[in-house]
């Protein structure tokens, strides 16, 4: 049964997201263990300074979130939350989900099979050509292309899966713009076909939203390709996100004379499923296909039913704790401390800014 928010629940939701130190997986966490986003805000504060937060948690406000919600419905967006009818459910089964998505146009798009193309802004006259030819025949084959709307490979993909069905993954918020000259392309998936996007309305995109986004990408899809891609390129960090998301990686293999190959080549060289035609991704489309275990309204009994650690405790875990991601299960089994207790403490921490969260559970510490 999906998730139905009243509008008040909706604002707090927001509210919460955006509230400091908040992340997705705590966020999770707290609804898990309060019920509602209203009772975790009010513990947000006691939560950080057992954390060790010396002054006062930022929360955010009733009345910003309002006016976001007022700022996306006058965009013609509207604001989704995990587990509601309009939330692609890929993306809810993801590590890290974002609590609230922003979407416009077509809200039907979000739940349809989708395979995600990506690759190189500057990419060559064949690249353009077979990622038009990709997105050409998977969209006839009833599947949505979803890309980054960046420039070269994204533009190619949306442009030539507009009249089968494309969504738009942005960094910025839902109304901001970027590139420029996408501004027309961007409108138009906006009514034809689906924009989604995890930043608050007015957000302008900033190099580490670009990251964030790509998780979006690769998380809406069965499948991701990329077509072209440099080493340091953003596709490569799309492909890392859908591997570890347990979905298909498919890459176009290219001349090693080309540096925009150099990416595409190495993935393949990693384990990626070498891709020469459309019918490479369809025949993998056409097997069943699970998700992992949904990162919402799924409780975990770690976070439902916690337990109260002594201060003994968070000092022994802190002890456990550096630089270097570790597992949780590794701090239980190190620490010798009840399960919940332990993430207990490692909520509190992460809400006191002290430690930063890492893909599959592993934490670290902050490092100023």
């Amino acid at each position: 049964m999906a998730l139905t928010l009243t509008p008040a629940q909706r604002r707090d939701w927001l509210r919460l997201s955006l509230s400091e130190n908040v992340g997705p997986v705590t966020f999770r966490q707290l609804i898990e263990r309060f019920g509602d986003a209203s009772a975790a805000i009010a513990a947000l504060p006691e939560l950080s300074r057992k954390g060790g937060l010396s002054r006062p948690l930022r929360l955010y406000g009733e009345v910003e979130a309002e006016t976001d919600l007022e700022h996306g419905e006058a965009f013609g967006a509207q604001a989704v939350a995990a587990g509601e009818k309009h939330y692609p459910e890929l993306l809810r089964h993801i590590d890290a989900a974002p609590p609230v998505l922003w979407i416009k146009g077509k809200a039907e798009f979000a739940n349809a099979s989708a395979v995600a193309i990506v690759g190189a802004r500057n990419a060559s006259a064949l690249g353009f050509k077979f990622a038009r030819k990709l997105a050409s025949e998977i969209g006839q084959a009833g599947h949505l292309i979803v890309s980054g709307l960046a420039r070269g490979i994204d533009t190619a993909a949306h442009e030539t899966a507009m009249a089968t069905g494309t969504i738009a993954a942005l960094a910025g918020g839902i109304d901001s713009v970027y590139p420029p000259e996408n501004g027309k392309l961007q409108a138009e998936i906006g009514e034809r076909g689906l924009l989604v996007s995890e930043m608050k309305p007015g957000t302008t995109p900033r190099a580490e939203h670009f990251p964030r986004r790509n998780r979006i990408i690769s998380g809406m899809s069965r499948a991701t390709i990329v077509v072209e891609a440099a080493l340091r390129s953003g596709s490569l960090i799309t492909a890392r996100r859908a591997a570890e998301q347990g979905r298909e990686v498919f890459a176009v293999p290219g001349s090693p004379l080309d540096p925009r190959a150099e990416g595409t080549n190495k993935l393949i060289r990693e384990g990626a499923t070498l891709l020469t035609s459309a019918a490479d991704v369809l025949e993998t489309l056409n097997q069943t296909f699970s998700p992992a275990r949904s990162m919402f309204l799924e409780p975990d009994s770690i976070f439902v039913h916690p337990v109260e650690a002594s201060e003994t405790d968070r000092q022994n875990i802190l002890s456990l704790l550096s630089p270097s991601p570790v597992d949780l299960d590794d701090l239980i089994r190190e620490s010798g401390i009840a399960p919940a207790a332990v993430a207990g403490i490692v909520l509190e921490l992460e809400l006191a800014g002290r430690i930063v969260r890492h893909p599959r559970g592993a934490v670290s510490l902050c490092v100023d």
